[in-house]
Formats: structure tokens, sequence, C-alpha cells
């Protein structure tokens, strides 16, 4: 805990506080706890790997109970949540509940631990993104790499590859779609991502859609996060990274999957925003399946948070089903 005695340079409340010294106070956010060689619960390993050095880019890799032990399983990269400044692959909460996916859906997660701002402001976390992405893809065709990752060598099919996310996760999501399916960039092994689940997605612009409140919308909480961890932004909250219809926005029919399910909350500030970008990924002329599940009732992030009800035990077994 910083010292209060210490002079503030700026706040985010009530997410965390930055002082003139460089130290950074987080508020919120899960505790950080070790990999679990085999969790009873769920009978899910886990480990920690290195992705990159520099930057450092690292991952927690989650490999449920097999079968037999050549068996091959999807894999899922999965980008976690926390306004691009809080939280953790390495998170209680993300641990958790990524050996619950891992076990439900039978995939081999790899959660992804990218810089956070305000210490590395965007864009460094969507570079740690498809850095990342690109890592794990390159195991498709080189099993020699002096990185290699041995549970994805021996255990990923490459031809079930899936990426997702929550919140700020699900729209660095997104922004990978665009950039593989704009044709810029290739991923390794020419690997195709088979679909993306995109859960809470923090999307956000300059005008309010839907039933959003006209008043206030300047000072949304939303808006603060965005000009806080992308304060050189080009275009402020109608960046094309934060608002997927900006005027510089690549197009919604370059989407890089063939399928994608979004999920939104009934009381969740995010709901509109959710049904907006399937709205209009729908109506963008994209060659591919969206589904969109409205939780009725439920806070943002519910089934993190409290996976033992049944509106989370429903919201995983949809995912395992999408993972196949």
């Amino acid at each position: 805990m910083a010292s209060s005695t210490k002079e503030i340079s700026r706040d985010l409340p009530p997410l965390l506080r930055v002082y003139k010294d460089g130290t950074v106070e987080r508020f919120l956010g899960s505790p950080i706890i070790p990999p679990i060689p085999l969790d009873p619960q769920t009978g899910v390993s886990s480990k920690d790997i290195t992705i990159s050095q520099n930057p450092l880019i690292s991952a927690r890799i989650h490999l449920p109970k097999l079968t037999n032990p050549t068996q091959k399983l999807p894999v899922l990269v999965y980008y976690h949540g926390g306004a691009f400044c809080l939280e953790s692959a390495f998170s209680f909460l993300h641990q958790r509940y990524l050996n619950i996916i891992a076990s439900q859906s039978n995939v081999l997660v790899v959660s992804v631990e990218y810089r956070l701002a305000p210490e590395h402001p965007l864009p460094a976390a969507y570079d740690d993104g498809w850095f990342s992405l690109k890592w794990v893809t390159s195991h498709s065709i080189n099993n020699n790499i002096a990185t290699a990752e041995p549970w994805l060598i021996k255990h990923g099919d490459f031809d079930r590859f899936y990426i997702g996310g929550d919140t700020s996760g699900a729209n660095i999501a997104h922004n990978l779609l665009l950039r593989v399916g704009s044709g810029v960039e290739s991923l390794p092994g020419d690997v195709k991502i088979k679909g993306a689940i995109l859960a809470f997605p923090l999307f956000w612009s300059s005008k309010p859609v839907l039933s959003e409140n006209i008043e206030g919308h300047e000072e949304s909480s939303p808006m603060k996060v965005w000009n806080f961890v992308y304060p050189d932004a080009v275009n402020g909250i109608d960046n094309a990274l934060i608002n997927p219809l900006a005027s510089e926005a690549l197009s919604l029919d370059t989407i890089g999957c063939p399928k994608m399910l979004v999920f939104v909350a009934g009381n969740d500030d995010l709901r509109d925003r959710g049904i907006w970008y399937y709205d209009a990924v729908k109506e963008s002329g994209w060659n591919g399946d969206v589904e969109l599940v409205h939780v009725e009732g439920e806070e943002h992030c519910f089934q993190i948070y409290h996976p033992e009800t049944k509106n989370s035990v429903d919201m995983v077994n949809r995912i395992a089903s999408f993972l196949v």
C-alpha cells in the first residue's frame, strides 16, 4: 500500500492512483496466486510461461485432465479484463474462472499477462496481444523454437483455435480479429481463428447509443478510463480501437473468424455497447455467424465473480458448446 503522505500525481477513482514518484496504488483487483499443478476441484493443471523477455509478456496456461497422454485439444487464447489497468492472468479470479472454462470446455487455455496502464499506456496491451497471438500460433509449425511450450506442441489442435476475453480483454480480441481479417499480416502456419468469445466488451464513443444517457455521457466511466489509459489516442474516445464504428475504423466485414459469441448483462453499463456492436457486425456484411447472449438481471462479469450461480453455469456451458 502506498503511503498516504506521498504526493498524488493523478487519480482514476475508484480504480487506482498514481503518485509523483511514479508508484501506482491499485484499489481493485483480486490477489495474485501461483499456478496450481493439479487443481482438486477441476482437475486442471496450470503453469506460468514466458512469451517475451523484452517487453516482458507472460501467460498462465491451463491444461484440463487428459483422457490419453497424446490427446489434442482446442486452444483458446484469452485476454483478461480490468479496464486495461487492473487484474491479471495470475489473479485468483481469473485462475478460478479459466480453470472452470478449461475443465468444462475441455480446451487448452493460454491466459495472456499483457502490460497494464498507466505504467505502460496503450497501445502496449494491443501490441502484447498481437505478439502473444503470433507466439502461440507459431507452435503449429515449429516445435524447436527456444521458448517453445511443450503443452502447446503436444496437446494444441490448431485447427480448433479460438480467441476471447472479457471487457477490455474482449476489446483486445476484437481488434486482433480485425488485424487478422484485414490481411495485413497472417498468423504463423497460416493458422485460422475458428471463433471468438467477447464477454461484456468494452467499447465507447463520443455519442451515446441506444438507451445510454445523454446527460453525463462526457463524464462516463468508460470515457474517463480511456483517456487515462491512452492519453495520446488519436481522436480520443473516437479512436478506432475503442469505437469500432469510428470513421477511420476497419470495416467490421473484415473480422477474421467465421463465428462469434457476444455476451451482455442486463445490469451492466456496457450492455447497450455490446448490443450496438452485435447489431453493427450483423449489418456490416461480414460473412460469419454472430450470436448475442443477453443475460437479464446480472451485473458486469458476474460469471467471474460468482461462478456457482445458475446464470454463470449456463454461460460456461454456452461457451463450452461454442468451443468445439
